[in-house]
C-alpha cells in the first residue's frame, strides 16, 4: 500500500490558484489528505513604493485608534513599510479577518489580534463589539489593503462615524504566466481552487477563449460570493466550502469521498 492509499484526497490532483507565498500552507494540507497540490496563480502580489500619501499616514499613526490587514499581504507589505519609518505605537489595536492573516500578525510580533471567531469576511469583522457604532465613533480607523479592493468595511464604518483611511501597501496584478500549464493541466485536473472572486476574474483575463477547457472541472470556493461568480464564470460544478484551508481541504474530501468525479 502507497502512503497516499486510503487518504480522502488519494490519486487527485488539485490546481491551487492562490499567490505562490501564500499557497504552501494549503498545498501541504491537500498533500496531507493524499492528494497532488499544483499551484498555478492566478493573481500576483506587488510590493509597492511608499507614497507621499502612504508615509504621512505612517507617520501620524499614533492619532489612530485601530488598524486593520485587510489579508496577510497586507500584514507583511504593510509593516515592512511602517517598520522602515518608525516603531508600531504601542496604543494602536490591531485587527484582521481570517484565520491566515491573524496567523500572519502573530508571527510578525502582535500578541493580541482583534479577529472574528467565526465568519471570513467583512461582514463578520462588523458584527464584533469593537466594530459597532457605539465603539467606532468618533475614532480615527486606519485600513491596510492593496490597489483597490472591497470598500464595504471602510463604508459602513464611515457611515458609523469613524473616519477611515486607506493605506496601498502592495499591487495585485493579473500574472503574466501560468494560462499555458493551467490548460495543459486541465484534462487531469480534478479539482480547482478559487479563494477570492478578483481570482475569478484574473482566470477569465488569463484564458479568455479558452476558459471553456476548465468548465467541466469542480470549482471549490470558501465563499458563496466567490461561488457566484465562479458560477458566472461558466463553471458546472462549483462546490461552496468551510472557511479556511481546513474548510476547504474538508470540503475536498466530502466530494470525493462521496463518490463525485469529473463529468
Amino acid at each position: 500500500m502507497t502512503p497516499s492509499q486510503g487518504l480522502p484526497l488519494a490519486g487527485r490532483r488539485i490546481v491551487v490558484t492562490r499567490p505562490q507565498a501564500q499557497a504552501d500552507g494549503l498545498c501541504q494540507a491537500i498533500a496531507a489528505a493524499g492528494g497532488e497540490a499544483l499551484c498555478i496563480p492566478v493573481m500576483a502580489i506587488e510590493a509597492v513604493p511608499v507614497s507621499t500619501e502612504f508615509a504621512a499616514l505612517i507617520d501620524s499613526l499614533d492619532q489612530f485608534h485601530l488598524a486593520f490587514f485587510v489579508s496577510p499581504n497586507a500584514a507583511e507589505h504593510g509593516l515592512a513599510a511602517v517598520r522602515a519609518r518608525r516603531d508600531w505605537p504601542s496604543t494602536l489595536a490591531v485587527t484582521t479577518v481570517g484565520k491566515g492573516s491573524e496567523r500572519a500578525l502573530h508571527a510578525l510580533g502582535f500578541e493580541r489580534v482583534i479577529a472574528p471567531d467565526a465568519g471570513f469576511d467583512s461582514e463578520a469583522v462588523l458584527a464584533l463589539p469593537e466594530f459597532s457604532a457605539a465603539a467606532v465613533a468618533g475614532k480615527r480607523i486606519i485600513i491596510f489593503r492593496g490597489n483597490g479592493g472591497r470598500d464595504l468595511l471602510g463604508d459602513t464604518l464611515a457611515q458609523r462615524g469613524a473616519a477611515v483611511s486607506y493605506a496601498a501597501c502592495y499591487a495585485r496584478r493579473v500574472p503574466t504566466e501560468g494560462a499555458a500549464r493551467m490548460l495543459a493541466e486541465a484534462d487531469r485536473t480534478d479539482a480547482l481552487i478559487l479563494t477570492s472572486s478578483e481570482g475569478v476574474s484574473n482566470l477569465m483575463t488569463m484564458l479568455g477563449a479558452q476558459m471553456s477547457q476548465l468548465a467541466r472541472i469542480p470549482v471549490f470556493a470558501p465563499h458563496p460570493r466567490i461561488c457566484a461568480r465562479a458560477t458566472a464564470a461558466g463553471f458546472a460544478r462549483v462546490v461552496e466550502t468551510a472557511p479556511g484551508d481546513a474548510g476547504v481541504v474538508a470540503g475536498l474530501a466530502s466530494y470525493f469521498l462521496g463518490g463525485c468525479r469529473n463529468a
